[in-house]
């Protein structure tokens, strides 16, 4: 179902094959967001240092995976839960938006730092798509989470779906993928419409080379303030300040993760209600090379398509995102 009326969405002109490479060349799944610390308010479970779980006590914002990673994480409000895995570079304060709008509508809602992102410890190991998902897991299992709706950004999606293919779903009731890099990035004989590895290689130099201009550079085209989407110098400066927090190693490792980890197989075995949300003007994950082969392979799979919507629509479109959210959670 190609959704465009939703929203009100303006359309943008239709950019060329050449503007998607420069695009994926700053390819970063990340999620949007204007992070303002919610947190840090009394009346919301989570207050730094704390969460709060379901049956009202407080807990560690912590958790230590099997091989010693120590995962940050946040817990907001009582009801049926909802978990966000975030993109690179970014980490779970990209979700704060969401998070509160849909704690002010009866949600739990949980939220990790990516191993090497933001709060958590940055591993020397499982910087790859099992890695995340298992941290996922392990995020889940420690806070017996259970009829969970999953919802993934852009890395975050390829981290959710991995999660289907080596956790299942008895633990999940629902899934998003936003913006999501499923099902294969890189371009390879079985995949020809995917950008080829001299993006991802330039994508790397670039993080290599002087990380903390890229993420400037970068935040401008994953939020289409390129296209004409009007984009704030504090969004930048966000996205800047949140990536120079992750680990140059965690950030470089990721970008392989992100590119070449094909999940064709675990959306095969996604069998839970699944939303697939996806801007037409997405510069980073194009979205004929993305959202549209993801869905042929998800069973009755439902599909909003929005033009004029960038990667990091969760920022530029906040509303609009969180309203399709929370009518796909409650339906």
């Amino acid at each position: 179902m190609n959704n465009d009326s939703k929203g009100n969405l303006p359309e943008t002109p239709a950019f060329t094959r050449r503007s998607v490479l420069v695009g994926g060349a700053m390819l970063a799944a990340s999620t949007q967001l204007p992070g303002i610390a919610f947190a840090q308010s009394s009346h919301i479970a989570g207050a730094p240092g704390t969460n709060h779980n379901a049956s009202g006590g407080n807990q560690m914002s912590y958790i230590t995976t099997k091989d010693g990673t120590s995962i940050y994480y946040k817990d907001w409000g009582k009801g049926p839960v909802i978990t966000f895995s975030h993109g690179w570079p970014l980490n779970a304060d990209a979700w704060d938006g969401q998070m509160l709008f849909l704690v002010q509508n009866g949600y739990r809602c949980v939220a990790h730092d990516r191993r090497g992102h933001g709060r958590s410890s940055q591993a020397a190991t499982g910087n790859d798509m099992n890695g995340y998902a298992d941290d996922l897991a392990a995020v889940i299992e420690h806070l017996d989470l259970k009829d969970a709706t999953l919802i993934g950004h852009s890395t975050g999606g390829g981290e959710v779906a991995r999660y289907v293919g080596r956790h299942g779903t008895k633990r999940v009731k629902k899934l998003v993928l936003l913006s999501a890099v499923p099902p294969v990035m890189l371009k390879s004989d079985s995949n020809p419409d995917g950008l080829p590895m001299e993006v991802f290689d330039g994508i790397r130099k670039s993080t290599f080379d002087d990380r903390s201009q890229f993420w400037k550079d970068l935040a401008v085209t994953f939020f289409g303030a390129n296209k004409g989407t009007k984009v704030s110098q504090g969004l930048i400066d966000e996205f800047w300040l949140w990536g120079m927090q992750c680990g140059l190693l965690n950030a470089y490792e990721s970008i392989k993760a992100f590119s070449e980890t094909d999940m064709t197989e675990d959306l095969k075995k996604i069998d839970v209600p699944t939303l697939v949300l996806h801007g037409e003007a997405d510069q980073i994950v194009p979205i004929t090379d993305s959202a549209y082969k993801s869905a042929k392979l998800i069973k009755g799979v439902k599909e909003i398509y929005w033009p004029g919507a960038p990667h990091g629509m969760f920022a530029t479109h906040q509303d609009q995102v969180n309203a399709a959210l929370l009518e796909f959670i409650r339906s």
